[in-house]
């Protein structure tokens, strides 16, 4: 139960995680004290976090919180599990891949804005509770859209994410200084003159910022979330090509009707797409034995 380990008990987490829900009744309760936990993590960061700090919200010992939770590392995975619950998503039937992607990825950004600290809490074997398996879920979903062969739907999501992660830690971490210090990080940098002086004999820095490069930065989340997407859609194309060159035969799609051309080389297909023969591939699955 020691304050600074950073890995939780595996099996602990689990049964935590994915246990039954506690009823609701007055006084502490497990829910109220990851809720607590989260106000300390988001007021004064997940370093900051301590047993101690949430016990002394409900004016009780530390002790008390040991009859429902292990220890802070166990916390925190309850905390991660709890505020993906705070941003459930909507069926996105209507929805292409990257339409859909898009909005999974702006609803984690709004997430990461809203707990800073939840950067801090991720790693390779951070545990996923049903709010967060939920979510991924849904990416999944949406990235089969694409009619890309399963491992790069997962890679798509994965790297989605990840940039997610990347400028929400950027992000955090300019917040968490100017917290700290009190100064801007606009402030911060107009101030350093001395810096700048020593900075002519770049040409290629001194061209851009004379061209006004540097007037008005663009966004890094949108400008870098389309410039991803834009990736996964150069490889979706590329993947349809080979489709239509390497697999498509004469006849009619199995699954959508449209007309296949009959000039593509190898043995004649059944779909018309990568599309149409995952959702075959889907449905298939969900057919009992």
């Amino acid at each position: 139960m020691a304050e600074d380990d950073t890995q939780p008990d595996p099996e602990r987490a689990i049964e935590l995680l994915w246990g039954a829900a506690e009823p609701e009744r007055p006084g502490l309760s497990l829910g109220r004290i990851v809720a607590a936990a989260v106000e300390v993590a988001d007021a004064e960061g997940l370093a900051a976090l301590s047993m101690r700090k949430v016990a002394e919200r409900f004016g009780t010992t530390t002790m008390s919180l040991y009859r429902y939770v292990p220890g802070k590392a166990e916390l925190v995975e309850l905390m991660r599990d709890a505020v993906y619950g705070e941003f459930p998503m909507e069926p996105s039937d209507g929805l292409g891949w990257r339409a859909g992607l898009e909005r999974w990825a702006r609803r984690a950004w709004e997430m990461h804005r809203r707990h800073p600290w939840l950067v801090h809490s991720a790693g390779t074997r951070r545990l996923p509770g049903p709010n967060i398996m939920a979510g991924y879920d849904h990416a999944l979903d949406v990235a089969s859209r694409t009619g890309l062969a399963p491992a790069q739907v997962i890679a798509v999501v994965n790297l989605v994410g990840g940039f997610v992660e990347s400028v929400a830690r950027q992000a955090g971490e300019t917040a968490e200084l100017q917290r700290r210090t009190g100064v801007s990080h606009e402030r911060w940098w107009s101030e350093r003159e001395s810096l700048f002086e020593r900075l002519d004999g770049y040409p290629a820095l001194d061209r851009l910022w004379k061209a006004g490069g540097m007037d008005v930065p663009l966004d890094p989340f949108d400008f870098g979330l389309q410039r991803t997407l834009d990736g996964v859609q150069t490889l979706v194309d590329s993947q349809g090509s080979e489709v239509m060159r390497d697999e498509i035969g004469g006849g009619e799609c199995v699954m959508c009707g449209k007309p296949l051309d009959g000039g593509g080389r190898g043995r004649p297909r059944d779909y018309c797409s990568r599309a149409c023969q995952q959702r075959a591939y889907r449905k298939r699955q969900a057919q009992p034995d």
